[in-house]
């Protein structure tokens, strides 16, 4: 075991791939039976993070079977391709909406440069490698797959991105759930438990499917959900609760704002004094330096997909 990667559950261990920060993203590593699988992959320059973790549990790169990516959005899965050429059996399982795309990157290397721009993609992503057409398994609603003895059902779960799936381990009553079921990192930890909020990036956020997602999951019962920022939360009833309310929440702040020239900043600046009044509530005691140094990033692509939500609900 190194810094680099933690067991957080039976057979599954989470990868900090160091996009942005330390302990913002995970790729997870699951192991079974002396088989393994990724699921999400971090971007270009996550990937020697993630073949350390397999050398050091002492797992073959021929010995891996998937690659699971929860969605296309290049923080999950900015590293599939190159993560791919180096494990020469795995199969990357994806929506069939995401699948061309793994296929032919250029539109989703467009499409993330219009919301970052061009200096933070080469800095933050790297190159965005094709993965042949043979080795995508495009899959559908239901979908289930074995590794060793453990089954895994893939699920739709449209509301953060309609190419969403979460991943539900049925033999350990587990779900991993890419950015479905929110964000919640692990320095905002208190004796309260984990603090989280949705995720409403661009460009695909709605409310109205993400609720029905969080609902979807929560029926499951779920002993405990993986999430790519940041890795293993255990309270699923709770946090439920709390997602569907900060889902609501974004939108009657999106919606406040929605006749403001700058309503954009308006709306990060309102997010930001949102979570931060939750922290308090939350026993949360880092002052507003840390507190800005932990969310900026999310509050302000979050207020840049409502932006976008309601330029669609409007149009």
């Amino acid at each position: 075991m190194s810094e680099i990667y933690e067991r957080v559950g039976d057979g599954v261990f989470a990868v900090d791939t160091e996009y942005l920060r330390p302990r913002a993203d995970a790729s997870h590593l699951i192991v079974a039976d002396g088989r393994a699988a990724f699921v999400d992959t971090g971007t270009h320059f996550s990937v020697p993070n993630l073949l350390s973790a397999l050398a050091g549990e002492n797992i073959d790169v021929a010995d891996v079977d998937y690659i699971f990516l929860t969605h296309i959005h290049l923080d999950h899965a900015g590293g599939a391709g190159r993560l791919a050429a180096a494990l020469p059996r795995a199969q990357v399982l994806v929506h069939p909406r995401g699948a061309s795309h793994m296929i032919s990157p250029a539109k989703l290397i467009a499409a993330t440069k219009t919301v970052y721009g061009e200096r933070m993609f080469a800095e933050h992503y790297g190159d965005i490698a094709p993965i042949p057409a043979q080795r995508i398994v495009a899959v559908e609603d239901g979908h289930r797959v074995r590794l060793g003895r453990r089954s895994f059902e893939f699920i739709h779960t449209p509301g953060h991105a309609l190419h969403h799936v979460c991943i539900i381990d049925r033999d350990a009553g587990e779900i991993f759930t890419g950015d479905t079921f929110g964000v919640s990192y692990r320095e905002l930890d208190t004796a309260a438990g984990e603090f989280i909020f949705p995720a409403t990036v661009p460009t695909q956020f709605d409310p109205e499917q993400l609720h029905a997602s969080v609902a979807r999951i929560e029926r499951l019962k779920p002993r405990a959900a993986y999430l790519t920022h940041y890795s293993r939360v255990n309270h699923i009833e709770k946090l439920s609760s709390e997602l569907h309310a900060g889902i609501d929440a974004f939108v009657r702040i999106a919606r406040a704002a929605a006749c403001a020239p700058d309503r954009a900043a308006q709306m990060a600046a309102r997010i930001f004094d949102h979570l931060s009044e939750r922290l308090n509530e939350h026993g949360f005691s880092g002052d507003s330096a840390r507190r800005h140094a932990v969310l900026d990033g999310d509050v302000t692509l979050n207020a840049a997909g409502l932006d976008a939500w309601l330029s669609r609900a409007v149009s």
